[in-house]
């Protein structure tokens, strides 16, 4: 009896054994070492485009080529519907929440400036005093991520290789290239306008790597200002005319028209400044972000390595010449040979299907209001700056006291909470009752307060955008909407920064790995990407990621 129980037990123990080495229903087969696990993509690419809207893709989609957009929008997945959740709708916040897959209210980029009540000024969202600048002899290089207070999927890349995945950001903007490059990244490049060359700070380094002073003395910004900026297609090609009332005109030119003499007007224009006005900004970050690829060696074996590269001058060019200028549309066709370029090169350096690229905007873009009311389209333009003495004056004499408005910013008032304390008054009473002296102004549809925000639940609509975008320490304490087709701004150009449609709604492609064609109208939040990410990559979630993975994007 005692030997068929023990036979019995024996053969129990081999299957069970045999068993343990059986995959399990839904996950991977386990690899037997790091550099044999080949099921996720050898290199992510994140492409953000700063103030992309989707129309561009179906306006100009004739005159692109086979290789750049179409390749993307026929060969890859596109989100048709993505929106940003949150407001402010602007540069700093997009780039943190793309790859954080969380929003401001989390991460703590509540805009591309915003008041510190603790040092009593502005702060900038990459500002940090504690670094110096690399590659540089200005004040360019003081920057880093030190505000972003959550992690995000480049950091998680980071973590889950113990630091062997490689991780670059590239952009002209400094916050384009650090936001998206994270806490932890090998390195984020950016543009100097003042010095003609890309930089970094000591937050990522002591000396500018080999690869990236190799590029520097290519000297490519000084041969693209020796040049002029001529229309890539005859003018008879695109949508409207070359002068428009709607456009900033440079200092030493007549009107707002082709061509464009860089070396004659760079003389007024700020040098190296007008250069990001033009599309071969555009051409340097994708030569330098293939350059990083190289200079890296990333996408060259089992461990994922990811390039976020931003494209910064589309959103400097539109907020001074508008979405239906011809400068414009002539940057997106030369963008998309940029991309084209790019696609071709990762081909062949980490070969088809070996990489994935995700591309998105940080946020979208409004008409420009003089557009719409000369064509009778409700529409106006408010003064953030004209409406802080009215509410001092208002609080002034509501309570007798000097001082109340501390800083006005982002279409959002913050009260001196100090001199609040010192007079005994009631925060949220005070709160209320500018909110309400603010609601009649003109272009104005709805105010809430910091109290509100943090009292309430919205579920859905404006509050529930700004409710998203709000963190106490960090963001005001009396928020404005404005009417739809209402900017803050000039009489040229566009901008962005609400939680209408215009602003929100952006592009999101998908494409490479493993990745099928398709596309979806469902309404998809940005800050699905990074949680989408993560699973393509079997890495950890960004600490505070809130979205949902796109499972159509997912093998």
């Amino acid at each position: 009896m005692r030997n068929s129980l023990q036979a019995a037990g024996m053969a129990l123990l081999l299957l069970t054994a045999c068993r343990s080495q059986q995959p399990v229903a839904g996950l991977p087969s386990p690899p037997q070492n790091q550099s044999s696990y080949t099921d996720r993509p050898k290199l992510v690419v994140g492409i953000i485009i700063d103030q992309f809207r989707p129309d561009y893709l179906q306006r100009f989609y004739a005159q692109f080529g086979a290789g750049g957009f179409r390749r993307l929008m026929t060969k890859g997945y596109y989100n048709r519907n993505t929106h940003y959740n949150y407001v402010p709708t602007v540069t700093g916040p997009g780039h943190a929440s793309v790859y954080a897959g969380t929003t401001p209210a989390v991460h703590g980029i509540v805009a591309n400036s915003w008041y510190s009540r603790e040092l009593g000024r502005a702060l900038y969202c990459a500002e940090d005093t504690l670094v110096k600048p690399v590659g540089s002899e200005t004040g360019a290089g003081k920057r880093s991520p030190r505000n972003l207070l959550a992690t995000n999927i480049s950091d998680a890349l980071k973590l889950s290789t113990n630091g062997q995945g490689k991780v670059v950001g590239v952009a002209v903007k400094d916050r384009g290239a650090i936001m998206p490059a994270g806490h932890l990244a090998d390195g984020a490049y950016w543009f100097d306008s003042k010095e003609g060359r890309f930089i970094s700070s000591t937050y990522y380094m002591e000396a500018l790597p080999e690869w990236v002073n190799h590029f520097n003395a290519r000297q490519l910004p000084q041969q693209y200002m020796d040049s002029t900026w001529h229309t890539l297609l005859p003018l008879t090609a695109y949508e409207g005319p070359d002068e428009t009332p709607y456009e900033r005109v440079f200092q030493g030119k007549q009107s707002a028209v082709f061509p464009y003499d860089l070396r004659e007007l760079g003389k007024a224009n700020g040098g190296y400044g007008l250069l990001t006005y033009t599309p071969y900004a555009n051409t340097m970050v994708t030569e330098l972000a293939m350059a990083a690829v190289a200079g890296e060696g990333m996408g060259q074996d089992e461990v994922p390595d990811l390039l976020a590269l931003s494209y910064s001058s589309t959103d400097i060019l539109g907020h001074s010449f508008g979405p239906r200028s011809v400068e414009v549309q002539d940057m997106y066709l030369r963008l998309d040979r940029d991309l084209e370029h790019l696609l071709a090169y990762l081909d062949h350096t980490v070969g088809q299907g070996a990489y994935a690229v995700f591309l998105t905007a940080d946020h979208a873009a409004a008409e420009v209001p003089r557009y719409l009311t000369d064509r009778k389209v409700p529409a106006g333009y408010f003064s953030q700056k004209g409406m802080r003495g009215p509410a001092e004056d208002f609080l002034r004499k509501a309570y007798g006291v000097e001082g109340l408005v501390a800083y006005v910013t982002n279409q959002q008032v913050y009260l001196n909470r100090a001199v609040v304390r010192e007079n005994g008054l009631d925060l949220h009473e005070v709160q209320q009752k500018l909110a309400g002296f603010l609601r009649e102004m003109d272009g104005v549809m709805a105010v809430y307060t910091g109290g509100e925000l943090q009292q309430r639940g919205y579920p859905a609509g404006n509050p529930r955008l700004l409710q998203k975008g709000y963190h106490y320490k960090r963001s005001g304490d009396v928020f404005l909407v404005l009417e739809p087709g209402w900017l803050d701004g000039g009489k040229v150009g566009t901008t962005h920064g609400t939680g209408y449609n215009y602003d929100t709604h952006v592009p999101l492609l998908w494409y490479g790995w493993r990745i099928k064609p398709g596309s979806s109208a469902r309404k998809q939040s940005i800050t699905d990407i990074a949680p989408t990410l993560s699973f393509m990559l079997d890495i950890m979630l960004p600490s505070g990621a809130d979205g949902e993975p796109i499972l159509e994007v997912l093998p």
